[in-house]
Parts: structure tokens; C-alpha cells; sequence
């Protein structure tokens, strides 16, 4: 449904799964004046014009930025340094400068040297994706029932938290719920609930790549659910989750120790047969499962019924 516009001109580095759906939704209950898609690959760049994801092109993220009242950056947060450095001159005032990445403390470290005082910079992440990458893997539901998380800096200014509740009613918009929490509790919260469970579908699914007694076509025939579940988030964008790691690194490390200690007590009791210590263990996690499905926490994903682009901005 269409209404008026929240921001008059926003501008999209990187035109991924993220991007793609951000701009269609925008595009579908015009939520923008005016969309600027700015990629560095031409090939990326020329798809998303096919697709009519925005309303200018341009592979320059400097030009990109000139008069937008929003930048939200949608590439690998490995490379938000460096844009950072391009677009800090160029910046109007008022604009806000936000980005969809998984880790949140890293975007202020890179960012914030580069931002002139006279914009706003609100980090920001939608909990909802795929594994599909590209422009062709967007569509304007992704973010329906999904919660946005904010995280500005605890001494962020007035006009900071007035930015804040901008961007909650834009993403309001995009039919996310909206919270906001301090950017290394989100850290922490998410090597939990996201980067970890990552790293083990990646681990897993390597692990069963390099046994060899195990063809590779025994693994696709045989493949059970659980299995094909690892696959699909080991599945997910090499060069996002790489920098994921590699900018979350303490949170990550520390609740991969949690992890395994608790992965030990398994352990042992599989050895022991404790079979009442499974039962318990698996009741409670069962439990969990149910909570985050009457939650609505999963992603429906539409048919494709074509080929994904397979590209990281």
C-alpha cells in the first residue's frame, strides 16, 4: 500500500538480498522519492536496472551519496572502511548513515572516524535473509514480522535518537519490529543466535566433504533434513560470513567456548548412555524450536523459478 515518502532520497551501496529487497519494497508503497543503487560491478549494476530496482545507477559511491537523506550500506561489513573514506566528504547534513550488517561494533569502529559531525550514524541489522545473494534474490515480504535491531552509541546525541526513530518508522515500513539495544550486547546476542550456528553448518558440511569414505553423491542421496538444513546455511555468502567472523571475533570466540563445553557434556553422556541426560537436554531444546516458530522467526521464501546472481554487492 502506498504512502508518503519517509525519506526523500536513499541511497543503496551494495544491491544484494538486502538491498534488492529493500528497494522493492520501497519501490512497491513508495517509500522513497528517489533510489540510488551504487555497486562496484558493473555486471551487478547493469542487473539491478533490468530488474528497475532503483531510480539512479551508478558504480561511484561518492556520486551515490551527493544529497541523500539516507545511506544504508548492504555490502560485507569488511568493506565499510573504506567506503567510509569515500563518501564521509560528500555526506549532507542531516543525512542518516545506517547499514544492514551482522555485527555492530565493528560498523562504529570503521565508520564513525569518516563521519563529518553534521550527519547521523545509526547502525542498524534486519534478522531475516537467505542464502541466496545477488539482485535477483530480493522480494519486497523478506523483512515482514522480522525484527530490526538498532544500535546507536549510549551517548548518542538529541538529534542521534531523533535519526533512531526515523529509521524504526522507515523499517516499521518495511513491516520489521523494531528494537534497539547497545551495539555489544548485539554482538554477543547474535554470535549466539546466528554466527555460531554459521560456523557449524559450515564445519559440519566440510567435515562430511572430507571423509572419504563418504562419496559426494552418497551425501546428496542420504542427506535427512538436519543435513540438509546445515547445507543450506553453510550455503550462505562466503565473503559476508568471512568478515562476520573476522569482525566478531571476541564475541564469537567466547561463545564458541560456551559452546563447546556444553557440546563435551553431550559427549560424555553418549558415552556414559546417559540416555536421561539426552532426554532432558533434548526436551528443553525441542521447547526452544517451538518458541521461536510461534515466534514467526522463520522465512518463508517465495519460488525463484529462476537463477540466482551470485553476487556479494
Amino acid at each position: 500500500m502506498s504512502q508518503s515518502p519517509i525519506f526523500e532520497r536513499i541511497c543503496l551501496i551494495g544491491i544484494g538480498l538486502i538491498g534488492s529487497s529493500i528497494a522493492l519494497r520501497c519501490r512497491r508503497d513508495g517509500l522513497a522519492k528517489t533510489i540510488v543503487v551504487s555497486t562496484r560491478r558493473k555486471e551487478t549494476l547493469d542487473r539491478a536496472r533490468q530488474l528497475n530496482l532503483g531510480d539512479v545507477y551508478t558504480d561511484s559511491v561518492s556520486d551515490a551519496v551527493e544529497g541523500a537523506d539516507c545511506v544504508i550500506l548492504c555490502t560485507p561489513v569488511g568493506t565499510f572502511s573504506s567506503i567510509g573514506q569515500r563518501i564521509g566528504a560528500h555526506l549532507a547534513p542531516g543525512c542518516i548513515v545506517t547499514d544492514v550488517g551482522s555485527v555492530k561494533r565493528s560498523v562504529i569502529d570503521q565508520l564513525k572516524p569518516h563521519m563529518p559531525d553534521h550527519v547521523h550514524l545509526v547502525p542498524g541489522h534486519p534478522v531475516a535473509g537467505t542464502e541466496y545473494s545477488g539482485p535477483d534474490a530480493g522480494f519486497s515480504t523478506l523483512f515482514d514480522d522480522r525484527w530490526l535491531l538498532l544500535t546507536p552509541e549510549s551517548n548518542a546525541s538529541e538529534e542521534t535518537m531523533a535519526a533512531v526513530q526515523k529509521l524504526s518508522e522507515f523499517w516499521a515500513a518495511l513491516g520489521s519490529h523494531i528494537d534497539v539495544m547497545d551495539p555489544d550486547h548485539h554482538d554477543r546476542v547474535l554470535a549466539v543466535t546466528s554466527h555460531i550456528p554459521h560456523l557449524i553448518a559450515y564445519n559440519i558440511v566440510g567435515t562430511a566433504s572430507d571423509l572419504e569414505e563418504v562419496t559426494q553423491s552418497e551425501v546428496i542421496k542420504f542427506s535427512a533434513s538436519g543435513f540438509r538444513d546445515f547445507t543450506r546455511i553453510a550455503a550462505s555468502d562466503p565473503v559476508m560470513w568471512r568478515d562476520v567472523f573476522l569482525h566478531n571475533k571476541d564475541a564469537v570466540l567466547e561463545m564458541l567456548g560456551r559452546f563447546s563445553e556444553d557440546l563435551s557434556q553431550l559427549q560424555r553422556a553418549v558415552r556414559n548412555g546417559d540416555g536421561d541426560l539426552l532426554f532432558d537436554h533434548f526436551t528443553k531444546t525441542r521447547e526452544i524450536r517451538r518458541g521461536i516458530i510461534d515466534a514467526g522467526q522463520e522465512t518463508e521464501l517465495p519460488n525463484f523459478g529462476r537463477d540466482v546472481v551470485q553476487e556479494t554487492d
